[in-house]
């Protein structure tokens, strides 16, 4: 195969229907990229609600169990800048085999140590780190793995199958691991939670493995070197300061996460508005709901040729979705609301990792995907601050509507201040590679 999958082989046809689009799957590379990482994200969802329910079994304190945001967060922000670096300068396909290694057998220790009831607080931080690490390197490889696998026109919709897929794992496989613990109680439980996640990770090797070699683009005559270090780090960060197409389409995004995101108020208004637990699983789901609607109807996606308008459209429609929910004194209002608002999500994270993916050089694409991903993991968080804090000084209503409608307001004035995002148009697709 090519390295320059952006090549054109075939004429685009335009795609007509409001489905998903699944042209992408036709790429064999693709596909089998598409069902590893699927099945690879479902199972890790096991592990997600087993580390917490672990950690909280052996400690008996919520504040542990805080820790391991810490522990998941600090590599990630780390090692996201360096894997991105590094995909710049490595094969990208043994790059993403490396890593996913690094996550695969933090997740293995995690069921040894399941086995064997070590029963240690710190070890569960270790393997989390460790884990986390992994996953900052590989995210940002495989991302800029995608540009060069199907055509630029395929980009979009080769996301929108990526983000619905994901997203859908974190509905279902929650939902599935909190049936294991209910049948299984805690101790079987984890055991088996982790032993899912690690025998559906090794389809996620063999679905990189077969991968072409991916090497990185040669430089230009005269051109630095690039390294995977802080001097190539730099390099990235200094071309997208330069770049105000993904300057703003990453601000928007911190804009959205860090006003408009209400998770951390979810379980005050569950109790307050709705009488508790079975509330709060419902809000907690009903983004990941709107989302994963919102990818099965997103066919006209990838018809779209004002994507930075799109862009800008879709954030102000969740951030006005998100305050409008903070208002609802109906909990199905409320969940409905924030669908809408989950379905405007996912059309976001579409262009902006479209538009970062086409518009940036592949020989940077791995550093600016190390951007993207600081900023996609780091943006929630700060909102899950952001809303808490604003709420202890006010109530929850200011800081969850409060926010939503902040962030549309302020999308808007970025847009209009700096309206190089909404000029930006993709260039013309010419082949959607589908033999490949």
């Amino acid at each position: 195969m090519s390295q320059d999958s952006v090549e054109a082989t075939e004429k685009v046809v335009e795609r007509k229907s409001w489905v998903i689009d699944i042209r992408p799957l036709k790429v064999t590379a693709y596909r089998r990229m598409w069902v590893g990482n699927g099945l690879s994200f479902f199972g890790f969802q096991f592990t997600s609600v087993a580390v917490p329910v672990e950690m909280y079994a052996i400690t008996n304190s919520s504040a542990w169990v805080g820790l391991l945001g810490i522990a998941g967060l600090i590599p990630l922000l780390i090692f996201g800048l360096w894997g991105g670096a590094a995909a710049d300068v490595v094969d990208r396909r043994k790059l993403l085999l490396a890593s996913s290694m690094l996550a695969w057998i933090a997740t293995v220790g995690l069921l040894v140590q399941a086995l064997f009831s070590v029963n240690s607080g710190w070890l569960l931080l270790a393997l989390t780190a460790v884990q986390s690490a992994g996953f900052a390197i590989s995210s940002p490889t495989r991302q800029a793995i995608i540009p060069r696998i199907v055509s630029p026109g395929l980009v979009p919709a080769a996301n929108t199958l990526a983000y619905t897929t994901t997203t859908a794992g974190g509905v279902l496989g929650p939902l599935a691991a909190g049936l294991i613990f209910a049948v299984s109680g805690t101790g079987t439980g984890v055991t088996v939670a982790y032993a899912v996640d690690a025998l559906l990770f090794t389809v996620s090797f063999w679905a990189t493995w077969k991968l072409p070699p991916i090497p990185p683009v040669e430089h230009e005559p005269g051109e630095e070197k690039p390294t995977a270090g802080l001097r190539g780090i730099l390099v990235g960060l200094r071309f997208l300061v330069t770049q105000p197409v993904l300057l703003l389409s990453f601000a928007v995004d911190i804009v959205a996460m860090v006003f408009a995101m209400p998770r951390a108020l979810f379980p005050e208004v569950a109790a307050d508005r709705f009488g508790g637990e079975g509330a709060v699983g419902w809000l907690f789901a009903a983004i990941a709901i709107g989302s994963v609607l919102g990818g099965l109807t997103s066919g006209w996606i990838g018809r779209v040729k004002r994507q930075g308008v799109a862009l800008v459209i879709a954030v102000v429609g969740w951030g006005v979705a998100i305050g409008f929910s903070g208002l609802a004194h109906s909990l199905w209002l409320m969940v409905l609301l924030l669908a809408v608002g989950g379905a405007a999500d996912l059309v976001s994270a579409v262009y902006r990792q479209s538009i970062l993916q086409v518009y940036a050089p592949d020989r940077l694409r791995g550093r600016l995907q190390g951007v993207f991903t600081v900023v996609v993991a780091g943006g929630p968080r700060l909102g899950d601050l952001r809303a808490g804090a604003t709420a202890d000084f006010t109530s929850t209503t200011a800081s969850w509507a409060g926010g939503g409608f902040a962030a549309a307001g302020l999308a808007v004035v970025l847009a209009v201040a700096f309206p190089a995002l909404v000029k930006y148009r993709p260039p013309a697709a010419t082949g959607d590679d589908a033999n490949r």
